[in-house]
């Protein structure tokens, strides 16, 4: 059993604390800067951030959606042990599959053959990453998105809820995929892509 404390106190946050207990973890707390931050179901919050040096013997997780302020946190808590969360109710194959540090995967999500899932990246509920993807550090796969086959997503892209990335495709890193939109082509600069088929809006 390890002993997990969760960077983040919001909903986010939350929900990872819950990943950690169903895999049969510990959660000792939150720490989070807000002044506004409580613990919340009887998990206390434990201090600012940079309490972390308290730990030295805990497990950390980022429990915070955005990709820039989890690049930021990472690079901040200097030397620590990073734990990975995946819900007992997602689908991880065992067959050629590589989860990184900090990676949370969230229930219902499905994690095909081949693929290889970066750092810190959030795999959300219900999500499909299917066989061969690569997936970089800091990503998001949100709430029923779809990653088709042998699909490349750059560090930190976010692809929104109920987005679909066509097969062979690659989505360089720092992408916003909006909602619902569908990827039929090759993104090569960083952006904001919506729509049917995904057109850039910035």
């Amino acid at each position: 059993m390890a002993d997990v404390i969760i960077i983040g106190a919001g909903g986010h946050a939350r929900v990872v604390a819950d990943i950690v207990l169903r895999q049969g973890d510990r959660v000792l707390g939150f720490l989070d800067d807000s002044p506004t931050a409580t613990g919340a179901y009887g998990i206390d919050l434990l201090g600012p951030v940079d309490d972390y040096k308290k730990y030295p013997h805990a497990r950390f997780l980022i429990g915070i959606g955005s990709a820039a302020v989890r690049r930021k946190l990472a690079a901040r808590l200097e030397g620590v042990t990073w734990h990975t969360a995946i819900h007992p109710a997602a689908t991880v194959s065992r067959l050629g599959v590589t989860v990184g540090e900090g990676t949370v995967v969230m229930a219902g999500a499905v994690v095909s053959p081949g693929a290889r899932i970066g750092a810190h990246c959030i795999l959300n509920t219900g999500s499909i990453v299917e066989h061969d993807n690569t997936i970089g550090n800091y990503v998001h796969i949100s709430v029923g998105a779809r990653t088709a086959g042998t699909v490349t997503i750059g560090d930190g892209t976010w692809v929104g809820i109920g987005a679909t990335v066509s097969n062979g495709l690659t989505v360089c890193g720092d992408c916003m995929i909006g909602a619902g939109a569908v990827v039929v082509k090759n993104i090569d600069a960083p952006g904001t892509y919506v729509g049917v088929p995904a057109r850039r809006m910035t």
